[in-house]
């Protein structure tokens, strides 16, 4: 049995790689062979597809940042096109990546429509709230959507697509993360340090707009607490020259890590973090964190005045109850001041941190039950000509 498998950036590249071990281990009680193409990383290629493309590192936030990326994004699609043509498969399966995505499911829609289509992690138009158009689009060709998120899949079910919610696979991925002890252990942490976590960039352009920032509020959280030691785990190792060179230029006490990023969460006291899928990781393993995003000025401008865009809250953490469990501060107010200034009260206020953690735990029962990648697997499966 052939699956195409379609997705973009650091954290859809993770999903797709939990999602197809899940496959094969469904695979073997249905009695199928599986074989995966696929547009997505390292990850992937790991757990055995072939890639047709590899696309992490083309991956943007905003219209402005966007514009370097157009050209490669078009070239992915028509490599993924035209691969479907010659290679028609049993499945495809979408993960995320708006553009391409799109694209690849309008044509599997004229072109192969007797091919399911399930979207898996679907775009999160029931956030930005700025067209329909779109979501009528994955509406139209997706044959099933499994949603991670109630809200998400409330959303697209009133848009009139079949969906299943099976939960947010994280879930299931933070299950085999070392408790904190193990961790230090294993990153020669001693038990009175205390390690704080910084996540400043899984996309090129966060190296420019987050970067400065979240470095300058850690500076001055080294002045006022000198014994404090700051852990970065890559999210691609192409970052590591840029951030090596900013921890230099900032004076930090800082350790820079490949390939353990689940071993510093769990080592952590505290983050200081971008806004993303990391930040469910990190509630997940209730590290209290806060996090920050900045885009172009000229884009937030556009987004706000023209697209008339409002976002709820951009952390994910927020997103699943609707309400403000961590500290976030997006664009003119993700400043240094504010940052020290929450970073401070969730180290030293035992309260603050005690609520941030029973928040994370109400937060946790939104996510769903153990199995989730499994669940999911189930799905598609049943969706196949094989069943």
């Amino acid at each position: 049995m052939q699956i195409f498998i379609s997705t973009g950036e650091v954290s859809g590249d993770l999903q797709g790689s939990l999602l197809m071990a899940a496959l094969k281990r469904q695979a073997v009680f249905a009695g199928l062979e599986l074989e995966f193409t696929a547009l997505g990383g390292e990850k992937m290629a790991e757990a055995g597809a072939t890639l047709v493309s590899n696309t992490t590192g083309i991956s943007s936030m905003g219209l402005l940042e966007s514009l370097p990326y157009i050209l490669p994004t078009i070239q992915v699609q028509r490599q993924a096109i035209a691969h479907l043509q010659q290679n028609p498969p049993d499945l495809v399966i979408l993960i995320d990546y708006m553009g391409p995505n799109l694209g690849i499911g309008t044509y599997m829609q004229e072109h192969l429509p007797q091919v399911p289509v399930v979207y898996y992690i679907a775009p999160q138009e029931w956030v930005w709230s700025v067209s329909l158009r779109n979501t009528d689009r994955i509406v139209k060709f997706t044959h099933k959507l499994l949603a991670i998120f109630q809200e998400e899949a409330r959303y697209y079910r009133q848009q009139g697509a079949a969906v299943s919610w099976v939960g947010h696979p994280l879930i299931d991925r933070m299950q085999s993360a070392p408790s904190r002890h193990i961790a230090r252990e294993q990153l020669d942490i001693s038990p009175e340090q205390i390690a704080i976590a910084l996540l400043p960039a899984s996309r090129r352009q966060e190296l420019k707009y987050l970067l400065p920032v979240i470095f300058q509020a850690a500076q001055t959280l080294q002045q006022k607490l000198p014994d404090i030691h700051f852990w970065i785990p890559l999210s691609r190792e192409v970052y590591r020259q840029p951030i090596e060179a900013a921890i230099k230029r900032y004076g930090l006490q800082a350790t820079v890590v490949s390939g353990q990023q689940k071993e510093i969460f769990a080592a952590a006291d505290f983050a200081i973090t971008k806004s993303g899928t990391v930040n469910l990781e990190l509630a997940l393993l209730n590290v209290p964190q806060v996090v920050v995003y900045r885009l172009n000025p000229i884009t937030a401008w556009i987004a706000r005045k023209i697209l008339k865009g409002s976002i709820p809250f951009a952390s994910p953490t927020n997103l699943v109850v609707m309400k403000p469990i961590v500290p976030e501060f997006l664009q003119e107010q993700a400043t240094p001041e504010n940052i020290i200034q929450a970073a401070m009260e969730l180290l030293l206020d035992p309260e603050r941190r005690q609520q941030t953690l029973a928040d994370y735990q109400e937060m946790r029962q939104c996510l769903g039950e153990l199995g989730v990648c499994d669940r999911a697997a189930q799905e598609i499966l049943q969706m196949t000509p094989y069943n």
